[in-house]
């Protein structure tokens, strides 16, 4: 997979679709922001400086080279099992963190194929499934003050190429820098530490990431 090619966010009108999408775009890559309102897709596409264009969610699976899932848990997997014929032969990357809220603050959900990542190889049997970007602030990813993202990516997954090119992809985000953390099994403490991370920023009025020491 090259990361030189269209990248494709399903659920891409949320913070976070179109927060990666406007530091892809501003990296000089082709974007398509997908939505289940094509319309609605497209007047998001529009808010994004570069090469950004919008279209439904199973169009923009088709016409992607490679595909990020930033979806809400809750439509998760009604989203990819529709998807699943469009998906055949691409590259995903699944970004989604199963987490509940309560009056406690943030935690993760028991998903019973372990992940948001497995339960995506689960129903895509014809694509190549990693997981990535868990934890990158959308304020931040969002904010056109903040030039350089001082931050780690951990991509997970069992084919080495893709590994490799969704972590080369991170690193088209300028300060981002990705990093092998695993196979997809392990997807599970990476995407649960979502949680952490936002009862520590609520804490200390913060949009901290993660940076691994000593790689």
């Amino acid at each position: 997979m090259s990361t030189q090619g269209t990248i494709g966010i399903i659920g891409g009108t949320g913070p976070q679709g179109r927060g990666l999408a406007t530091r892809f775009a501003a990296s000089g890559l082709k974007v398509l922001l997908g939505s289940r309102d094509a319309g609605r897709a497209a007047e998001a596409a529009a808010t994004i400086d570069g090469a950004v264009d919008g279209d439904t969610n199973e169009e923009v699976a088709r016409r992607a080279d490679v595909v990020l899932v930033t979806v809400p848990w809750e439509g998760h997997g009604d989203q990819l099992a529709g998807l699943a014929d469009a998906l055949a032969g691409k590259v995903v990357v699944d970004c989604v963190n199963p987490l509940g809220f309560d009056k406690q603050g943030p935690y993760r959900l028991d998903v019973a194929e372990g992940s948001a990542a497995q339960q995506a190889a689960a129903l895509l049997p014809g694509s190549t499934v990693t997981a990535a970007f868990h934890h990158l602030s959308a304020v931040v990813l969002l904010d056109p003050e903040v030039t350089s993202i001082d931050a780690d990516v951990l991509v997970l997954g069992d084919d080495r190429a893709a590994t490799d090119s969704v972590q080369a992809l991170a690193g088209k985000i300028s300060g981002c820098r990705g990093v092998y953390a695993g196979r997809l099994r392990n997807a599970g403490q990476v995407e649960a530490l979502t949680a952490n991370l936002i009862a520590m920023n609520k804490r200390y009025r913060a949009h901290a990431s993660v940076r691994i020491t000593d790689v």
